[in-house]
């Protein structure tokens, strides 16, 4: 797979982006074949206590809810049979609180990375649903002009660059074995998409990332082979959060990453 980025990549290698996938990738990252086979599992984090539907992007303060909580222990539930020897979380509250029960049931210090949180977004602060919010002011129209890049926050690209890099130091820390990275909806689904050499820019309601959700990456050595999705929590996510849901007005956490 080239290390160029671009915006228009090819049609996914692993089938459709609203379908399960467990397929083999047809081309490495660039790296060696030959090597341990090493599996990294990036889980974004659980319901986020939000009763205003604010954009809360990158701004501190917000915690897990009490459901949130719950699809954490979830998840940790379902890795507990697993060979984790590695966890890290991006910066934010709600990421490293999902990541807690995992490294606590594999009795790992949790670490941190940057480089796994959520991409920047100029409505970070404001409503943003359906009807309401954000929208309904001409002001911000100016900032939905490019969707391909996207012109509303960080580009698509540049949120590859570090995803693919922190999923690499990640898969460095746990060779042989198992790590978990707890990261956000949006650049969980860009560097996947860009995995399965699928095009950057997409209808955000279809995401295949739904909370306490786990898209995991298997390498050989540092050849990515395959790509899988699983939702341990899925009968604990609301309906309108799941991938393909229809937005619900005044609902913004349909959108919260």
């Amino acid at each position: 797979m080239s290390e160029h980025l671009s915006e228009e990549a090819n049609e996914p290698v692993n089938g459709r982006a609203d379908g399960p996938v467990n397929g083999r990738a047809d081309e490495p990252v660039n790296g060696s074949v030959n090597g341990p086979t090493t599996v990294v599992h990036v889980v974004r984090h659980g319901e986020v206590e939000n009763p205003d539907g604010i954009l809360y992007g990158r701004r501190s303060g917000y915690h897990l809810s009490e459901l949130g909580r719950r699809m954490a222990d979830r998840v940790a539930e379902h890795l507990a049979g697993r060979d984790i020897t590695y966890a890290v979380a991006s910066p934010l509250e709600r990421a490293q609180e999902t990541a807690v029960p995992v490294a606590a049931s594999h009795g790992l210090t949790l670490h941190t990375d940057d480089r796994l949180i959520e991409a920047a977004n100029v409505f970070e602060g404001k409503t943003f649903g359906v009807g309401d919010g954000a929208l309904r002011s001409p002001a911000n129209w100016r900032h939905l002009t490019n969707p391909f890049r996207p012109s509303w926050g960080e580009a698509y690209v540049d949120q590859v660059a570090r995803m693919k890099a922190a999923l690499a130091d990640a898969r460095d820390a746990a060779l042989g074995h198992e790590a978990v990275c707890v990261s956000h909806q949006l650049p969980i689904w860009i560097v996947r998409s860009h995995f399965e050499r699928r095009r950057l820019w997409h209808d955000p309601r279809r995401r295949q990332c739904t909370l306490a959700s786990l898209t995991t990456f298997t390498y050989e050595g540092e050849k990515l082979i395959s790509v899988a999705y699983t939702e341990p929590a899925r009968d604990l996510v609301p309906a309108h959060l799941l991938a393909g849901a229809k937005p619900v007005k005044g609902a913004s956490k349909a959108f919260g990453a």
